[in-house]
């Protein structure tokens, strides 16, 4: 073994799923979900998909509370959204930093995947018996089987989009799953990524070889690049040509309202999340194509706005009531009002 490797063996996938479990309902719930999702992307469900929660899912105690202020949210506008709850548990870096509960569920502690990943099917399943549908980023496709039957929708992120084994594991995943496109906010990689996971292809999961028949709900997910946002009219008009030109399955997109379609000057601004949403609502009120395409909008939420520094800041002093440790997240009361706001347009257009 090489000096600068440590290997731990992980718990099996079996043994993980005997010390938390889903029930038989809860598995039910979860099969609905992924159908109604799925539903929506094909556009045989008109409802809009809201795909919200902490950028991070820590500490699970405000999770879980997060997830029961939400979940009364869903109830209220079922009609018109199907709220999805983002807990991601994995987090690419630009360089460095805190990889999110799954590997690591105490930042302040050392890395642990056997006791991150427990947590991590502990909390979810807290949030499934809520009633609310997961969402979650597919980072290390090793571990998906750690909590695969628990989540209804996926994100390949920006900055694996175009990697070959994610858009292959995105092509046998048996959920929708959103293609984001890359850090440059190329478009038309993007696209790429998507075409690649609609098709078949062979790869490894574990010890198994996969051949896959292709995943005919894979869509793109716009979350802006380095040059700023891109959800403009213009923009989506590219998409649908794309998608035409290409003869996408099921041609969605889902707009992420926080990231690079926020930032000014290089600087994330979190409250201009509503405006986005705002101003893709009002690029479909005008054109009927894209209105056709535009099946939601990811949304970085929780209990208290903005975020906190998890490196300069003293384990003593840090906020666990729900705010963010990474990206800086709207709260609860902004979630409602911009939700009201999705609502009321939809029913005036």
């Amino acid at each position: 073994m090489k000096k600068n490797i440590r290997k731990q063996k992980l718990i099996t996938v079996d043994e993980l799923c005997r010390i938390v479990s889903l029930s038989k309902q809860q598995k039910k719930r979860v099969f609905q979900d992924r159908a109604e999702i799925k539903n929506i992307i094909a556009g045989t469900d008109s409802r809009l998909l809201v795909i919200v929660g902490p950028c991070s899912a820590w500490p699970r105690e405000a999770v879980r509370v997060y997830a029961e202020q939400l979940v009364e949210l869903a109830r209220l506008y079922q009609d018109d959204i199907k709220v999805v709850m983002r807990v991601y548990t994995q987090k690419p870096r630009t360089t460095t930093g805190w990889a999110g509960v799954a590997l690591q569920p105490n930042p302040f502690g050392k890395p642990d995947v056997n006791a991150g990943i427990i947590y991590v099917r502990k909390m979810m399943q807290e949030i499934v018996e809520l009633g609310l549908p997961i969402a979650d980023e597919i980072l290390f496709t090793n571990l998906f089987e750690s909590r695969s039957d628990m989540l209804s929708w996926a994100a390949i992120g920006a900055r694996s989009s175009e990697d070959q084994e994610h858009r292959a594991f995105a092509s046998g995943a048996e959920f929708a799953i959103g293609m984001k496109n890359p850090t440059s906010g190329n478009i038309k990689i993007g696209v790429n990524g998507v075409i690649s996971a609609q098709n078949e292809h062979v790869y490894v999961q574990c010890s198994d070889q996969i051949i896959s028949s292709g995943n005919k709900y894979a869509h793109l997910v716009l979350r802006g690049g380095i040059n700023g946002s891109n959800y403009s009219m213009a923009h989506l008009k590219q998409v649908i040509k794309l998608y035409k030109q290409h003869n996408i399955k099921n041609p969605s997109v889902i707009v992420d309202a926080s990231h690079d379609n926020v930032r000014i000057n290089d600087i994330k601004d979190y409250t201009m999340q509503s405006r986005a949403v705002m101003n893709v609502l009002h690029s479909c009120e005008r054109n009927k194509k894209v209105k056709k395409i535009m099946k939601g909008f990811l949304i970085e939420s929780f209990i208290k706005e903005g975020n906190q520094n998890l490196n300069r800041s003293d384990k003593q002093k840090i906020d666990l009531g729900g705010l963010s440790i990474t990206d800086a997240c709207i709260g609860i009361n902004e979630t409602r009002l911009l939700m009201e706001k999705i609502v009321q347009f939809r029913k005036k257009n």
